[in-house]
């Protein structure tokens, strides 16, 4: 009998930050042209990213679900939708209540934020069981310099070996911080629930965000391994376009991404 070939029902979205310097209105035309599932919203300095009204006419223009909230969490954001990094994660999660999302997805806190990451497993537990919304913890990796690791962040930039309930696997996190997302994947199990689709060849210090296949990262086998264990999560595309010479460029290389997921995203059995 020949293979079957089987498709988990893991949605792939487009997250909007892979649509820079073309902004969140965008991201979500250029969804809906290459037959995208949804986007992941990266809540960031574009006005139009912090606004749920305005997202939620954009989802329902383009007929282009949000499927995850990414918090804004990076150096950039700090003072995006407050300062009190709680109070951002509540507004996330109200967002993705609102707009039908099933997840948010947040770092680990930086070191500078004791209290908040003092708190930052059980707070996160405590949310967990408080909605149908999952907080899937990102991996993130370490800084290097003068040969010494430096760890912006706390408990640590590794949330595999922490009681989060969902992590996010970031594979061009892997790249930067030389880990085996392999191992990582496997280590995390059903805990794996939402999945940062980039590549990377591990530049020191550099977060490059490839498209998946034109880096080091095992991204064709973690597809393969999802769908083969049924995996049910989010696929987001998270790449750089920004370097594209035209906007032709940028539609290419958001098609491709797609069609390596879904390529991938098919386990014959």
């Amino acid at each position: 009998m020949a293979d079957v070939i089987r498709v988990p029902n893991a949605k792939i979205a487009l997250s909007t930050a892979s649509v820079y310097p073309e902004r969140t209105p965008d991201a979500f035309e250029l969804a809906a042209r290459l037959g995208y599932d949804g986007v992941e919203i990266m809540v960031g300095a574009d006005p139009v990213s912090q606004d749920i009204d305005v997202i939620e006419r954009l989802s329902d223009h383009y007929q282009v679900p949000v499927l995850a909230i990414h918090a804004p969490c990076l150096l950039v954001t700090q003072r995006v939708w407050g300062r009190d990094p709680w109070a951002k994660l509540v507004r996330a999660r109200e967002a993705a209540e609102r707009l039908g999302a099933s997840a948010v997805v947040v770092h680990p806190p930086f070191r500078w934020q004791r209290e908040y990451a003092r708190d930052f497993e059980t707070g996160i537990a405590r949310m967990h069981d408080e909605t149908d919304v999952i907080f899937a913890v990102e991996n993130m990796f370490p800084l290097r310099a003068r040969n010494n690791d430096v760890v912006p962040y706390s408990p640590d930039w590794n949330p595999i070996d922490y009681d989060f309930p969902h992590v996010t696997l970031d594979l061009s996190h892997t790249a930067v911080s030389g880990s085996d997302a392999m191992e990582m994947a496997t280590k995390l199990g059903d805990r794996l629930a939402h999945l940062h689709l980039a590549d990377g060849v591990g530049v020191t210090n550099k977060d490059e965000h490839l498209v998946p296949g034109r880096g080091t990262q095992p991204c064709a086998p973690i597809l393969e391994r999802l769908a083969g264990s049924g995996y049910d999560g989010l696929v987001v595309l998270e790449i750089n376009t920004r370097k594209a010479a035209s906007r032709t460029e940028r539609i290419d290389d958001l098609a491709e991404a797609l069609a390596f997921a879904r390529l991938h995203l098919a386990a014959s059995a």
